[in-house]
């Protein structure tokens, strides 16, 4: 029983970082800007001003598909933790968590897709700014989403 409580208390700080990285400012942030998926944050006039992110211009394709996939990979972690209550209650040992396990590694490709692209294609050529702790907590929602569907599948293979 502690086991089980201890894979929901990992699945909710995993949901709850994988919803701070996806809506948070801070993917990548320099001196006077801090930009996430869905603005830029620039500091001008003692304040911070929001704007569109327009400097994906030649890689719109690439950032969108960030945006998809993180929003998809929240819904498949939330989805999947609410799949595993009801599994719990509901199926038979020996059946438990398998779908948990698949919904968890959908959302674990999901935040694995969406990093990989901002590394690889955005912000490339940008030397004056670094990856802020919402691209840090992405990678970490991965690694705990990974651990999280082989604790699922391991945990159905035992109740069998």
């Amino acid at each position: 029983m502690l086991m089980l409580a201890g894979i929901v208390v990992v699945h909710i700080a995993t949901i709850i970082m994988l919803l701070v990285a996806t809506m948070d400012s801070a993917w990548w942030v320099t001196e006077t800007e801090s930009t996430d998926l869905w603005y830029r944050w620039k500091f001008s006039d003692s304040a911070w001003h929001y704007t569109n992110v327009d400097n994906y211009q030649d890689a719109v394709e690439y950032f969108q598909t960030v945006q998809a996939t993180s929003v998809l990979a929240c819904i498949f972690a939330i989805l999947a933790l609410c799949v595993f209550v009801a599994q719990l209650f509901t199926l038979p040992k020996g059946h438990r968590f398998a779908f948990t396990g698949f919904l968890q590694l959908i959302a674990c490709l999901c935040i694995m897709t969406a990093a990989s692209i901002y590394t690889n294609t955005l912000h490339t050529n940008d030397s004056n700014g670094w990856y802020g702790h919402s691209y840090i907590l992405a990678w970490v929602s991965f690694v705990l989403s990974l651990i999280l569907t082989i604790t699922y599948l391991v945990l159905r293979k035992k109740n069998e």
